[in-house]
């Protein structure tokens, strides 16, 4: 059958679950079910059939969606916050992926190119973070405690205001969506190039491992949580620029649901890496190298088992519950 035949043949089915998709409540989810039964072997038939087409993503995109639908109307969760962590966000994180890759590909650029800038230009690190942080770090240097920076203040108050303060990037970074991505990207290129030339500033005064300790003990959780804010904002971005078979209102306000969802998800790490900070950090430079290495790559690990791998799983014990139904 040709492609045009096929999708004049099911348009107004495919138009029907774009329809219950909209809807606050399904009705009779089970009648949906059966549908999306038949939804399954279209999209099987158009990967087939009609690998290099738009409409592969169009059905691939709406049948996670109708499941999606579905699976919270007739699940028997009683948490909310449960099945929120545990279902929903791993479910987008899987279905818009690709924006994780496009965030994670543009905030290593823009650490490059902090890297590089620092490496072959002396006064860069000083235009980037400011003479007076820069002339204190080399103070704390000559004192033997690089990152003294993370002592300062309480400890309740610095995990107050650091805490607040990641949050507020993380949103800029998701909230400048609206530009159409650009200004996400303006947020992660400006933190990815601070950071780069940070690190490597730390390497030409030859204090770089005791930096790492201070630094990556809250770092990993914080820098990864705002990377992923700004997937977030691209796909806000994208859902403007790329409406798809939908209208631009319709697409903009599944793109907003969706990324405001992935944000949110984010919180309890960027609190997490805020505590660090404010109550561990301090200690990073009396603290046992094995034991700075563990809280590095233990926070790094469970923040990236939950945002890359995670999400695959779900998606393959959804995938095999759909089919055994």
């Amino acid at each position: 059958m040709r492609e045009v035949a096929f999708i004049r043949q099911n348009k107004e089915k495919w138009l029907q679950f774009e329809r219950a998709i909209s809807q606050k409540k399904i009705e009779n989810p089970d009648q949906l079910a059966d549908l999306y039964l038949q939804l399954i072997n279209d999209l099987a038939y158009a990967q087939t059939y009609y690998k290099k087409s738009k409409l592969v993503v169009y059905l691939n995109n709406l049948a996670v969606h109708v499941y999606q639908k579905i699976y919270q109307t007739k699940r028997e969760e009683s948490n909310f916050l449960i099945y929120f962590f545990k279902v929903e966000v791993p479910m987008l994180l899987y279905q818009y992926r690709r924006y994780m890759l496009y965030a994670f590909s543009f905030f290593l650029v823009a650490v490059l190119i902090g890297v590089v800038s620092a490496a072959n230009d002396d006064s860069f690190v000083r235009l980037i973070l400011g003479n007076d942080y820069v002339n204190k770090t080399l103070q704390n240097i000559e004192n033997g405690d690089p990152v003294a920076v993370y002592k300062s203040g309480s400890n309740w108050g610095s995990f107050i205001g650091i805490t607040f303060n990641n949050l507020r990037v993380g949103l800029t970074a998701f909230a400048y969506g609206v530009t159409g991505g650009i200004g996400t990207g303006y947020v992660l290129l400006q933190n990815g190039i601070m950071l780069g030339s940070f690190q490597y500033f730390f390497e030409q005064q030859g204090v770089l491992w005791q930096s790492a300790k201070g630094i990556w003990i809250h770092g990993a959780m914080e820098i990864f949580g705002i990377v992923v804010e700004g997937a977030a904002g691209f796909i806000l971005g994208a859902s403007i620029l790329f409406p798809k078979t939908f209208s631009r209102l319709v697409s903009f306000k599944r793109g907003m649901r969706d990324s405001i969802k992935i944000v949110i998800s984010t919180f309890p790490f960027t609190i997490g890496a805020g505590f660090l900070e404010g109550y561990v950090t301090r200690f990073s430079d009396t603290m046992p190298n094995f034991l700075a290495v563990m809280i590095i790559f233990g926070t790094l690990a469970l923040i990236s088992y939950y945002y890359l791998i995670y999400p695959h799983q779900v998606h393959k014990n959804l995938t095999a519950s759909r089919l055994e139904n």
